[in-house]
């Protein structure tokens, strides 16, 4: 099995380690020297470009960001006669357009930490075929619907996010009285014991991702803007935006 992944930033780089008995290929083709690096220390098969990386893919990942998504899979996606897996947090309208321009496309949602213990879950009428995943870490298809996995990830973002915001201020106050200690043992109290490491961790990569996860926001928005009030998401992208 030969897996390629368009781009190489965070998430390619913890998959690859993962999907450690697999052969892995990529492109350094306009990357950053940084990425460039991630891909050697991955000891990833490094191509010319990425049409090559399309077409000698038995499973091509696209791992970028929402806004590349369909510009990603129009120029690659359609070259590949493997699998073209989405692992991007993008609308299930975003989607639906990649499965109108390539064939064998499956919609994923990573769910977790990637450092760690991720879980993958997989809609579309060729998810089955990726199956083997499984071997490397937990994978869920949820159906054969196009859009199904990327629905549930905006669904799950919306309260995620709108946590990780709420901590944040909720911090910033109790800095101005200095009791942050003491708020987040009085949180972990009702929580549990796990709460202040996984509290501190959330803020920290919400701060260090501001950017990124302020556009998931502005997909989720988008989509789901004729379902519901998203009187706490509009306010959680509002605060993501002064982050």
């Amino acid at each position: 099995m030969i897996i390629g992944f368009i781009g190489f930033g965070r998430v390619s780089e913890n998959l690859t380690i993962l999907f450690r008995n697999e052969k892995i290929i990529s492109s350094d083709y306009g990357r950053s020297k940084q990425s460039i690096n991630r891909m050697k220390k991955a000891n990833v098969e490094i191509l010319d470009d990425f049409n090559q990386v399309a077409i000698e893919s038995d499973l091509l990942i696209s791992a970028n960001s929402p806004s590349q998504a369909l510009e990603v899979a129009s120029e690659y996606g359609s070259k590949t006669k493997g699998i073209f897996l989405d692992l991007n947090n993008i609308s299930p309208e975003t989607s639906e357009e990649i499965n109108k321009t390539v064939d064998n496309f499956v919609d994923g949602a990573i769910i977790g930490k990637v450092e760690s213990s991720p879980m993958i879950y997989l809609s579309g009428e060729k998810a089955d075929q990726l199956v083997f995943l499984n071997s490397y870490l937990p994978v869920k298809i949820i159906s054969d619907k196009i859009g199904d996995a990327s629905r549930l990830k905006l669904l799950r973002s919306i309260y995620t996010k709108t946590v990780s915001t709420t901590l944040i201020e909720t911090m910033e106050i109790a800095k101005e009285f200095n009791l942050e200690k003491e708020v987040l043992e009085t949180i972990a109290y009702s929580e549990g014991d796990a709460f202040i490491n996984s509290a501190l961790s959330r803020i920290k990569n919400t701060k260090n991702s501001s950017s990124r996860k302020e556009e998931e926001l502005e997909e989720i928005i988008s989509y789901f803007k004729d379902f519901n009030d998203l009187t706490m998401t509009r306010a959680t992208y509002k605060k993501l935006k002064r982050i």
